[in-house]
């Protein structure tokens, strides 16, 4: 970061990354109004246990003991400040990656690729972050500051397999308003330690070291007083302090009675600010972060700077986030008084002054912070919409598909509905996660609309965009499907970000109607322009039907060429559980078999099955032409079992697309081989279903059968059918040997 403030012309990645170490820095300890906690963190640090919590409401100093313990911590420190945009399970698992990454040498110390959608996080990102911890060369404490931001069940789950990670000698530490709820059973377990209210409150000693520090003098009787009226609450006894310092009223007359009521107290010190000065804090409360340039672009000034560093050293209660002073946050409580005043004296300030932030952030090329403003604004519906369309294909192409998902939940139907572009997307984004009933709802509501503007998310026009995802889902048959593609390849020019998603598509086309030479033209040139954009998506996509059509052909050498780059593109997005890598997984693997090298063989099978739960019925070429492939390879190693299952999960494909042209032929092809042939499979018993493949990352986590189910929207007696299942064929009778048989073989966590 910077030494200085950042300026208004602060490029996207640089304001990004200047976030992003904020939220990764401890905050210097208060320089008054602290009371040293030097106690109460060196029995946590010495009681052996792996999770201390802190729970106290708002005002009792738990940042400010997190702060003061990481400046005395001889360990390496990971400390990670939570907020709203952190209750998703992909940003929260991309953040506590990097703030891991800080603390082991040789890491980087930018943040990791976090990627996938649903269970793909639980069952592949979290294990590994969680094997991360337990492979630390040295014991560390990772702090955890505001836990109460995060409501989203999904990141609790997470979370869970996270914390179970955490190795002897090590600390996990999390401050929270209400008791964190893994400290639960950490407690029952005897692991915990617990520093609540109770501990943080202070006494006559606390509140006159307070008052000293602020040259007030304070008698003993006075100390004790104040303590019964504030209840030792610390923030009211700093306030009782700051008033009695600005006044000339004896302390013991400062009303701190009611702890509850710091209304009084904050308009006090509020009231003998200079009105600027006033103005400029209730005006900023609505930001989460502040910094000059951003203070000034929505209050339309240019002295933030001067008044952030004159507040900085006020009594205010304002917090720098690092030592450059160039992000600061006020004070949780301080920060609702603020708000309540903003609504109160200027209401209609409100969503002007967020609207205006969030073009802060959009002009500095962060969107993706721009929308997180946004999304708290029903009037601004429209242009929230217009902004994530603009930016889901670069997220999605960045592994950041869970984000974009969460983007157009919180947006609503209505709103993408009402900007047909968007809805495209939602098509897209459904077809891809594998919800096929959702995305054939948006394809056929698609049907009916019109639009003649020019998309946001780059594409030559609505038409062309529908005709991509109309192609994709290939609901009207391969020739109907190909002239979809067509008329993108037609609209789409060389410099469109949708130039080799529409060859890609007509490729497919292609070889649905028999095509292969003009499939390998087409697919070649997507592949070309996918590499040269950095579209990983695209490329593996090309890459893996191009090596399938070179092993074909007996082109080894090329095929391995595609093989490479596919798996290449997958690796430096993380994208192993999407759609489009289980046709890359299984060329691989059927390289490998080319080889002899069947170690390899099982390694890319099993990352195949695993990702293909996302592979369905929603592009259906990919999905029978995938499972196709991965039975081929299956039925060459002699496991005949799997191989007929797959040909059953085709069966129930093609019930429903039964138009796949030649790709339908060359199942039928197989099948009369399969037929023919008079061995049956002994290579082991059959592959866990895709719904228990989703239902498997959850026996990590603590939920209940009841608590699973709710998670993914079916019934316990589904749950309970489904785990018995999973015990059978891994041949397990227990939960946690099913955790560690599915490790081994590669279904949970990093993989074989």
């Amino acid at each position: 970061m910077r030494g200085d403030a950042p300026s208004a012309e602060t490029p996207g990645v640089e304001l990004d990354q200047q976030l992003l170490d904020a939220k990764l820095s401890a905050p210097e300890p208060p320089a008054q109004g602290y009371v040293s906690r030097a106690p109460q963190i060196e029995a946590a640090r010495s009681s052996g246990r792996r999770f201390v919590g802190v729970t106290a409401p708002a005002g009792y100093g738990k940042s400010s003991l997190l702060a003061e313990w990481t400046r005395s911590e001889r360990r390496p420190v990971a400390w990670v400040s939570l907020d709203r945009y952190d209750d998703d399970p992909a940003a929260l698992l991309t953040l506590l990656a990097a703030a891991v990454a800080r603390i082991q040498a040789g890491r980087a110390r930018g943040p990791l690729p976090v990627t996938g959608h649903g269970v793909a996080l639980l069952g592949r990102e979290a294990p590994l972050l969680a094997a991360a911890l337990r492979r630390a060369p040295a014991p560390f404490v990772l702090v955890l500051d505001d836990l109460q931001e995060l409501r989203d069940p999904a990141c609790r789950d997470v979370l869970s397999v996270v914390f179970a990670g955490i190795p002897a000698g090590s600390q996990l530490v999390v401050a929270s308003r209400g008791e964190p709820w893994h400290i639960a059973r950490a407690r029952a377990e005897g692991d915990a330690f617990e520093i609540t209210a109770d501990e943080l409150a202070l006494d006559a000693v606390g509140v006159q070291a307070i008052f000293a520090n602020t040259q007030v003098p304070l008698s003993a009787d006075d100390a004790l007083e104040l303590v019964e009226r504030t209840e030792g609450w610390p923030v009211g006894v700093v306030l009782a302090a700051a008033i009695a310092g600005d006044g000339d009223r004896p302390p013991a007359t400062v009303s701190g009675d009611d702890r509850y009521v710091a209304d009084y107290l904050y308009r006090e010190s509020l009231v003998n600010l200079p009105e600027h000065h006033q103005r400029f804090l209730r005006r900023t409360s609505v930001l989460d972060t502040l910094s000059a340039p951003l203070c000034d672009a929505i209050l339309g000034t240019h002295d933030a700077q001067l008044v952030l560093a004159e507040l900085d050293a006020s009594n205010v209660f304002i917090v720098p986030l690092d030592r450059s002073r160039g992000w600061y946050r006020y004070h949780a409580l301080y920060r609702e008084f603020l708000l309540g005043e903003l609504r109160r004296l200027e209401s209609q300030a409100v969503p002007e002054l967020q609207s205006r932030a969030a073009s802060w952030f959009e002009a500095q090329g962060s969107t993706a912070m721009a929308i997180e403003l946004l999304l708290d604004q029903p009037a601004e519906r429209a242009r929230t919409a217009r902004l994530v369309a603009a930016t889901a294909l670069p997220s999605y192409q960045s592994g950041q598909l869970a984000t974009v998902q969460r983007w157009m939940r919180e947006i609503g139907d209505p709103a993408i509905e009402a900007y047909p572009p968007l809805a495209v997307l939602a098509g897209w984004v459904m077809a891809l996660a594998g919800q096929s009933t959702e995305a054939a709802r948006w394809a056929s509501m698609l049907e009916n609309i019109s639009y003649d503007g020019v998309p946001d998310d780059g594409s030559a026009s609505f038409d062309s965009a529908r005709a991509m995802l109309r192609s994709a889902m290939c609901a009207a048959g391969p020739e109907q499907a190909l002239a979809d593609a067509e008329l993108a390849c037609a609209a789409e020019p060389s410099w469109s970000p949708w130039r080799d998603q529409a060859l890609q598509l007509r490729g497919e086309a292609r070889l649905l109607v028999g095509d292969v030479p003009g499939a390998v033209t087409a697919l070649s040139e997507g592949a070309a322009i996918a590499s040269a954009t950095g579209n990983a998506e695209g490329l593996v996509a090309c890459a893996a039907e191009l090596a399938l059509l070179s092993m074909d052909d007996g082109r080894w050498d090329e095929a391995e060429a595609h093989v490479t780059a596919s798996l290449e593109a997958i690796d430096e997005r993380h994208m192993y559980d999407y759609a489009t890598a289980v046709l890359a997984f299984t060329q691989a693997a059927r390289l490998a078999l080319h080889h002899g090298d069947l170690a390899a063989v099982r390694r890319e099978l099993t990352r195949a099955m695993r990702a293909r739960p996302a592979c369905t019925e929603a592009l259906p070429y990919l999905a029978v032409r995938a499972r196709l492939q991965l039975a081929k390879v299956y039925w060459a190693v002699a496991d005949h079992a799997t191989a007929h299952h797959l040909l059953r999960e085709i069966d129930d494909i093609l019930l429903r697309r039964p138009g796949l042209g030649a790709l339908t032929r060359q199942v039928e092809e197989f099948r009369r081989l399969v037929t023919m042939s008079e061995q049956q499979g002994d290579g082991g018993g059959p592959p866990l279903t895709p719904a228990e493949l989703r239902l498997l990352p959850y026996l990590q986590t603590h939920l209940s059968v009841r608590e699973i189910g709710e998670r993914l929207f079916v019934s316990r007696n589904t749950v309970s059918s489904e785990l018995g299942s999973i015990y059978r064929k891994l041949g397990v009778s227990a939960r946690s040997d099913a955790v560690e048989r599915a490790t081994q073989l590669g279904l949970l966590g990093s993989g074989l």
